[in-house]
Formats: structure tokens, sequence, C-alpha cells
């Protein structure tokens, strides 16, 4: 794969996925959104990536949309953006690139960590809120600032926000549009440690070491489906209902063998199972595409 706005690497079972405009603080643009889902579907695709790690060249994550376009940047009827259909439409209007990115990431097979060096603003926010972990750099500032632009959330993020912060953190952030700092970030749950900046790519690698190296492929990703998939579900039987699938699937096969079979035995287990060669179809595919 050729990129020119992204660079994507995989070592020892590991992605990672770097948001390559340091010149533009990692601008987001069209060419992005699309290396962006490009790069995740060759991550699920590769059975020997076992997590993918998202992070910014240079001295930001991402200082959110290019602006380059000017005032009519957002304006659908323009005709440079209007003529992009390659995601399709939504209720007759093209859909929101960032919407694109973050439903992709959200359906991914691997676990995904979010490695959040400086500026994170606009979509360079809301881009993370459909990873499973981030960490972010000291010098990480954060931004939901739609408001103070004329336009409302977006990236899907009017459902993922509240979710993984609460309603009223939620709205305090988008209501003022002010961007706050790892300090705020980490009081507010958006994020799960600060670290110092020097630190930030060694702590995510380990945290991916952590799970490429213990845990069986399989388990990892249908626990991941499970618990995003479990957010929307009316009430606890549902996941009792998936949870007795998956399980009775998973326990007749070699990984659960080998997992009970290593810790009697002493010894670092060895999985077999791969992803998404040995993927179940077990949990129904989240998010469920209307």
């Amino acid at each position: 794969m050729e990129f020119t706005e992204i660079a994507y690497e995989v070592v020892d079972g590991i992605a990672t996925l770097t948001l390559d405009r340091p010149a533009k603080l990692n601008a987001f643009t069209s060419t992005m959104a699309d290396e962006l889902v490009e790069a995740f579907d060759a991550a699920d695709a590769d059975g020997d990536v076992r997590v993918v790690i998202v992070t910014g060249r240079g001295r930001g994550f991402c200082a959110g949309a290019d602006l380059s376009r000017g005032a009519s940047t957002f304006d659908a009827s323009d005709g440079a953006r209007a003529a992009d259909q390659r995601h399709g439409e939504v209720d007759g209007v093209p859909r929101d690139r960032g919407g694109v990115v973050s439903l992709r990431v959200a359906a991914s097979r691997k676990p995904v960590i979010g490695a959040i060096n400086g500026p994170a603003v606009g979509i360079g926010a809301t881009m993370t809120l459909p990873m499973d972990v981030r960490i972010a750099a000291e010098s990480a500032r954060f931004g939901f600032v739609f408001a103070r632009r004329g336009l409302v959330p977006e990236a899907a993020s009017s459902w993922f926000l509240p979710r993984v912060v609460g309603i009223s953190q939620a709205m305090e952030w988008v209501a003022t549009g002010r961007v706050f700092d790892a300090a705020e970030a980490l009081a507010g749950r958006l994020v799960s440690r600060v670290v110092p900046d020097d630190a930030l790519l060694g702590t995510a690698h380990a945290l991916a070491r952590e799970i490429a190296d213990n845990t069986s492929a399989v388990s990892v990703s249908v626990s991941r489906q499970l618990l995003w998939s479990m957010l929307g579900a009316p009430g606890p039987w549902e996941a009792h209902r998936l949870d007795s699938r998956a399980i009775d699937l998973l326990g007749r096969g070699p990984d659960a063998a080998e997992g009970v079979a290593s810790f009697l035995e002493k010894r670092p287990a060895v999985y077999p199972g791969r992803v998404p060669g040995d993927y179940p179809d077990v949990v129904p595919p989240w998010p469920p595409i209307p």
C-alpha cells in the first residue's frame, strides 16, 4: 500500500498508523479519511496484526479539518465536495467523512489504542472516541470546537462521546467548544492515562505488547464486539444471550483448550487462532449497518 497522508507499519503483530501531515498539524482531509479506512481494512485482513496504534507525526495528533478551502470548507453545495460520492449518501446528502472514519474504527476486529500527542481538535478528537483505549501525552490538547465554527459534532460523536464520558461532561465540552488540556481530559475520563511526551509511544506499545503476548486473538476480537455492541442493548439479557453463545462456541475451540492447558502446565500460552481466519460467526457485526 502506498499512502500519502498517513503511514502504516506492522512490526511483531502491532500495526502503527500515523497521521502524516506534520507541516499542517496532521489536518484532516478527504484523502486522509480514505487512507485511514484502507489502513483499517488492511489491519483487519492481516492475521498477523493483533493490535492497532493510532498516533500523529510531529507535534500534533490532528488539528481538525483542513480549512484551506476557507469559508466554503463545510458547504456541501460546493462542486468540489459535492462531486465526491465515494462513500455514498445518508438521507440524500454526502456522508460525513469523519463519520466514515469513526464507524470504520468502531467496526475494527482488532483492539485500537490512540496515542494522542499535541492538539486533537474537532475531528482530531472525535475520531478517537471509537478507539478502545486513549493515552494522552502531557502536551495533548483536546477540543470539541464545533459550536465555535457554526457546526455540530460529527463523526457519530453524538453517540460515542456521552457513552465515553457521560452526558453532562459531553455537553460541557460541546457547548463551550473550548480547548482543554490532558489533565482535564483525564479527569473527565476521555483518556485512561497521561504520560510524559517522550513516554507516549512506549506506553502505547507496552500495552499493545501485553495484549499480543498474553491473550487469544479470537477472544479479544469477540470481546471487543460484545462490549461495544452491548452499549446500546436494552438490558443484560441480551448480553447473557450472546455471552452464552460465545462461551459455548469458543469453549469447544483450540484457543480455550490451549488457555487451560498452558495455565495448568505453568507455561506461556501459544494460541493458534487468528483473526480474521478463525473469527467465529457468533456476535452480529457492529455497528450494524441500517
